[in-house]
């Protein structure tokens, strides 16, 4: 599933690569990383979390974003 603003087409594998590349990552980090507003990234996010693809927790005041390992 991909997300769309107005032309801009940001695919889930953005979405993932972010949070890899900062894990555990923030809303805003991850927002950052794919080019969205912090609001749109943490609605993809947690459609993602509902299919099961990451997770999220809180640490302290922050909810942060990691991949759910395979395995």
């Amino acid at each position: 599933m991909e997300q769309t603003s107005g032309d801009v087409t940001h695919p889930e594998e953005d979405y993932l690569d972010a949070v890899r590349a900062h894990a555990p990552a923030s809303t805003k980090e991850v927002a950052d990383a794919v080019g969205v507003t912090r609001q749109g990234a943490d609605y993809r996010l947690r459609q993602m979390e509902s299919d099961g693809e990451v997770e999220s927790k809180m640490v302290g005041n922050s909810l942060v974003w990691m991949i759910i390992d395979d395995e």
